[in-house]
């Protein structure tokens, strides 16, 4: 048994406080906004690729900067609340969001679009865990749910890239940025909104803490046990987000090379596995209420293995079916895996937040830039059959603690 150790936990008593579903929702459509923003860099990798002439390799690099990004500052930003919340990080981070979709619509050569994309990253990087703290602040005792409600914004604003490249970048081109300038105001709007609620929960929440007392825990095992689960946890992420990468960025690439297909069309089939991975994500959280986190981790990378293993083999029709049944899988265990990061450590919602979505930006990022460069080097058929083995490694989900033991490792104490 490792030295005994207490973390302060600065929140309510979640016994004593309701779900809050209107902030719920619209933290859930800020995410949505959000992540509808980055959708607009791979969904614009067609257009830069035959307006700019740009490889697969420096597409990858964008994807790696907006992701990496988002990867390094979000468990930074994490850390930082939670020590001291700012509930107007919101709105600024968005507010960067904006100047470099701005900035995206009218780049002109490879190095302009990073510098952009990077300031995208930076309002993504705040976002994200602050977002996260306000889902588990309104949460009450649905933090499965809740967790669920705000992810599946960011699910679907991620399946919106298809629709974005088909109705407005494949029209309009690279200015067609520009009017996602707008999506980010409407975002930050909301936020400030958000924002108000969130300093206001923060103030109740200091009363409550004088009157009844701070909650702490006394961890009852060795820092290796915790220390394991969050390394399976990071491996998990990073099977699932290599495997999103790979379809998210490149998939309607290899539809347009292996069934000669427009690049229009061609979105309809990254579209079925974001839209069914954001459906995915919504069902996961009440049913890792329902049946345990755990479980739910466990089903989500290992029921996608057989369908991600066939998909390269068949024809155009039946990839889009199992395209569906993969997102839906493969999706479902993200939010829970936020939930159960944050209880395998508690008091600490921004930085195991920021650790698990961030890392899954972070994996993304170097997943792009690898297989740009694998596709580069051996093709697109191999290389979307190397990766379809990727979930293979989500069986090790079986050695993560049950949700019991986890609700073993601490000792609840109330100090004045």
């Amino acid at each position: 048994m490792g030295k005994d150790s207490v973390t302060s936990i600065h929140k309510k008593d979640t016994t004593e406080y309701r779900t809050v579903y209107s902030i719920l929702l619209i933290i859930s459509i800020c995410h949505l906004l959000n992540d509808s923003l980055q959708a607009v860099i791979p969904a614009m990798f067609p257009i830069l690729e035959q307006s700019l002439g740009l490889t697969f390799t420096q597409l990858g690099f964008i994807a790696f900067t907006l992701n990496m990004t988002s990867s390094v500052m979000q468990p930074v930003v994490g850390l930082i609340t939670d020590k001291r919340p700012m509930p107007y990080a919101l709105p600024i981070g968005l507010t960067s969001s904006m100047l470099g979709m701005f900035g995206l619509a009218f780049a002109s050569n490879f190095i302009t679009i990073l510098i952009a994309v990077f300031f995208i990253g930076i309002g993504s990087a705040t976002f994200h865990p602050e977002g996260s703290r306000v889902a588990y602040l309104a949460a009450g005792t649905r933090r499965g749910f809740a967790q669920s409600i705000y992810q599946v914004g960011g699910n679907a604003g991620q399946s919106l890239a298809p629709v974005i490249t088909a109705l407005v970048l494949v029209p309009l081109g690279q200015f067609g940025a520009i009017w996602f300038t707008f999506v980010a105001g409407i975002s930050v709007i909301l936020l400030l909104y958000i924002a108000h609620w969130y300093r206001k929960t923060e103030s109740e929440k200091k009363k409550h803490e004088q009157k009844n007392g701070i909650i702490t825990y006394k961890r009852l095992v060795s820092k290796k046990v915790i220390a394991n689960a969050i390394i399976i946890l990071l491996l998990l992420s990073f099977a699932r987000s290599w495997y999103q990468s790979a379809i998210a960025n490149f998939y309607a690439f290899y539809v347009i090379q292996s069934y000669g297909i427009t690049i229009a069309k061609a979105q309809i089939y990254t579209f079925s596995f974001l839209l069914m991975g954001a459906i995915g994500t919504f069902f996961g959280g009440p049913f890792a209420d329902r049946f345990g986190k755990r479980a739910i981790i466990i089903f989500s990378i290992v029921a996608p293995t057989p369908l991600a293993i066939l998909l390269p083999f068949m024809n155009e029709l039946i990839a889009i079916v199992l395209l569906c049944f993969i997102g839906l899988f493969l999706m479902s265990g993200f939010s829970v895996s936020v939930v159960y990061a944050q209880e395998l450590i508690p008091g600490k919602v921004g930085t195991m937040s920021g650790l698990i979505v961030g890392l899954a930006f972070g994996m993304g990022a170097i997943g792009a830039v690898f297989l740009g460069s694998l596709i580069d080097w051996i093709g697109l058929f191999a290389t979307i059959v190397i990766v379809s083995f990727l979930p293979i490694l989500g069986f090790i989900a079986f050695f993560l603690p049950k949700d019991h033991e986890i609700q073993s490792m601490y000792k609840r104490i109330i100090s004045s």
